[in-house]
């Protein structure tokens, strides 16, 4: 069991753990603190669910880079940010401002909830309509009657 345990530990834990190369760090723990604070706010463009500073894919790695260079330049971490939204967009941001630009990043989810919710409404209606009486029966013409009575007049001969 605790193989298990230290096995799922290492798969839930271990990417984030290497994500940020050792040599990436700065040697300022001030600065390498706000770099580490600007890259959780950053969207790995390749990953897309993931911050920079846990993505270990290549641009994310660049991205760190980038934003330590800025940092080491003497760039705030305001312009930093704008700096990298400027170059990728507000998609970049894991948290993107609410403009017309991103109404489709922040809309989507509740657009599509309540597809979903009118959708299962939809077919739990068609699933319990109320039968309103037995089917009409339409009244048989002479011929009608005529073969009815032939076929029943054979089957009980």
């Amino acid at each position: 069991m605790r193989y298990l345990i230290a096995f799922l530990s290492m798969l839930a834990f271990g990417p984030a753990v290497f994500a940020v190369d050792p040599s990436e760090m700065l040697a300022d723990p001030l600065l390498e603190t706000r770099a580490r604070a600007i890259s959780k706010g950053l969207r790995c463009v390749v990953c897309q669910n993931q911050s920079i500073d846990d993505s270990d894919a290549t641009l994310a790695r660049d991205l760190r880079v980038l934003v330590r260079d800025r940092l080491i330049a003497g760039d705030s971490d305001q312009e930093v940010v704008e700096y990298v939204v400027s170059r990728y967009g507000d998609f970049v941001l894991l948290k993107p401002p609410f403009k017309g630009a991103t109404l489709v990043l922040w809309g989507g989810p509740v657009f599509f909830v309540l597809i979903a919710l009118l959708a299962g409404f939809g077919f739990y209606r068609r699933q319990h309509r109320v039968v309103l009486g037995p089917p009409r029966a339409t009244s048989l013409n002479n011929a009608e009657r005529a073969r009815l009575n032939d076929l029943l007049d054979k089957d009980g001969s």
